[in-house]
């Protein structure tokens, strides 16, 4: 697992020992920031369940200008801080403990808004669908703003509700990723 390209282009990530943790996989991640690469240049990017913090530091390499790392994973959280710190992207990153469906009221409050979500949870759990329901309540996406889900082929994309609209959706192998956005 490395950074593709940007700032910190063939950096390679800490990894996880276990394989509780699922980081995307290199050549779905080019794929996708190949596809994003225009939105992230100055973007506030939250990286729902983080695990590593492989898409959110991508980002970060790429241009993003803030980046948010939310997951309830205390060993999740240390690889990611340890990999923060691999990238020297301290300055521009926060990191957050906790489940992002119960956070989102926290992340609410602030009025901080994203430019981008990233949500790459462990598959068939529901947690895709659990996010989308609460940003309905909670609006963290900016009008226009990026929600990216990842999910398995086991699972289906949740009904979107009306003030998003899925742009596009790529397979890869068993892993579906779509691009949704915030009206």
């Amino acid at each position: 697992m490395r950074i593709i390209t940007g700032k910190a282009r063939g950096l390679k990530l800490l990894t996880p020992k276990d394989y509780n943790v699922r980081p995307t996989a290199d050549r779905v991640k080019e794929s996708l920031f190949n596809i994003i690469n225009n939105r992230l240049p100055g973007a506030k990017v939250l990286d729902a369940f983080a695990g590593t913090g492989n898409l959110g530091l991508e980002a970060w390499s790429r241009g993003a200008e803030q980046i948010t790392f939310v997951d309830q994973s205390a060993t999740s959280l240390k690889l990611v801080a340890a990999n923060i710190a691999k990238c020297r992207a301290e300055e521009s990153c926060q990191v957050l403990r906790g489940n992002v469906i119960t956070l989102l009221s926290r992340l609410g409050a602030t009025g901080e808004q994203f430019d981008i979500i990233f949500s790459d949870p462990p598959y068939n759990h529901g947690w895709n669908a659990q996010l989308v329901e609460g940003l309905l309540h909670i609006p963290l996406l900016k009008p226009g703003g990026l929600l990216v889900l990842e999910y398995s082929n086991k699972e289906t994309l949740p009904e979107l509700p009306a003030e998003f609209t899925e742009i596009r959706t790529q397979k890869y192998g068993e892993t579906f990723i779509s691009l949704i956005i915030w009206k």
